[in-house]
């Protein structure tokens, strides 16, 4: 169990041990199901891993028709709406009659390992009963793969049709193809690189420390008493900033005060001036994350994003993705100032045969992939989901 959930989520129900899910169609509706102890790619173990999973959809009796949709770094399980109220955030993309259409294909969604939405992570309880807080180890991208693949073997699916995902969520996508290259029939990728650079690496360490330096973070063990709401929120400021383009922020927000605000008045100091739009746009983005998420979690995310690097131990990107039997569908987004369009580029080019690399076009920046994932679509219908 986690401390935290998506407010307004269903209830999860758990599965057995390591009995196969065979409930019925629950589209939209948060589930839970042990994988058992993992070790660790960086050291030791987590007892009794828990993934929580939404799915979308029938699976056929071949499993053959499994599709897995992975989140985004502060994203959830719930890519579409299914039969409740709350939208997706990939409505676009799945749903009947969309170009995942889930009156054709089963769709899977879990919640990465070291989540706060169901999955075992640092506000889950350990074995005693008490919250994993500082103790919970360092994951990395592979870690939470091999947790999923084992999820998979629970719902009796031996070979995914498509693994998709943006952002951190394609950097899992990757990894599957790259682990498990007989699981894959298509790899999607959108948004994202075959590795975190040193600039992404640089942009990770000013959030991690805005966290860790929030007096009530305390190391990570603040259950039970105030959270480290400054911490997490600057976190989330330094991060949007790179989710957005430049000339998003100022076409919006220019140098505009925000509704009476004057930034040019301080009635004393400095800190009591005004705000310019743009950092009241900073300052809601920021509660909405504190409001719905666990620094912990942000934080073990992160330090997992930062390890993504596919050809890591395998002679370098190229070498690592020379076995992958995957078809590759790769796409960038135009204005992406945090995951530019260039690693797209090589990451085409160290695939095997001819990759294109299709293009977002969007203002916005890094978030068109989320978006404007329309504009994929008839791409998509007509290479991946051809059911």
């Amino acid at each position: 169990m986690t401390l935290l959930d998506r407010p307004g989520a269903p209830r999860p129900a758990a599965a057995r041990g390591g009995e196969r899910t065979t409930a019925p169609r629950q589209d939209g509706v948060v589930l839970t199901a042990g994988v058992g102890a993992l070790q660790l790619e960086a050291g030791g173990a987590l007892p009794e891993v828990e993934l929580s999973y939404e799915t979308w959809g029938t699976l056929d009796a071949d499993a053959s028709n499994a599709v897995l949709i992975q989140h985004a770094l502060t994203g959830d399980t719930h890519v579409a709406q299914g039969h409740g109220e709350e939208p997706g955030w990939w409505d676009a993309l799945v749903g009947p009659g969309k170009p995942v259409d889930t009156e054709k294909y089963f769709v899977v969604a879990a919640n990465m390992l070291g989540g706060c939405y169901g999955s075992t992570g640092p506000s889950s309880l350990d074995p005693e009963g008490v919250p994993w807080g500082s103790r919970f180890p360092f994951v990395t991208i592979r870690d939470s793969v091999r947790a999923e693949a084992r999820l998979a073997d629970r719902l009796g699916i031996r070979r995914w049709h498509a693994v998709v995902g943006g952002s951190m969520g394609g950097a899992r996508a990757l990894e599957w193809a790259a682990m498990y290259p007989d699981r894959v029939r298509h790899c999607v990728v959108v948004a994202i690189g075959g590795y975190s650079t040193a600039e992404q690496i640089a942009l990770a360490q000013a959030q991690l420390l805005a966290i860790r330096q929030d007096p009530a973070y305390r190391g990570g063990d603040y259950y039970g008493g105030p959270v480290p709401v400054a911490g997490l929120g600057l976190a989330r400021r330094i991060a949007h900033i790179s989710y957005r383009s430049e000339a998003e922020l100022n076409f919006r927000f220019g140098r505009r005060g925000q509704g009476a605000e004057n930034p040019l008045e301080a009635p004393g100091s400095a800190a009591e001036r005004g705000r310019y739009q743009v950092e009241s746009y900073l300052d809601h983005q920021a509660e909405k994350l504190v409001g719905r998420f666990d620094a912990n979690s942000y934080v073990a995310l992160t330090e997992a994003l930062m390890s993504h690097d596919v050809g890591r131990g395998r002679g370098g990107l190229q070498r690592a993705l020379a076995g992958a039997k995957a078809e590759f569908f790769l796409a960038s987004v135009n204005s992406d100032r945090l995951y530019f369009p260039e690693q797209s580029d090589e990451l085409a080019r160290a695939l095997p045969g001819e990759v294109p690399v299709h293009s977002i076009d969007a203002k916005i920046g890094h978030d068109g992939f989320l978006t404007e994932i329309g504009q994929l679509g008839a791409e998509l219908r007509r290479s991946v989901f051809t059911l």
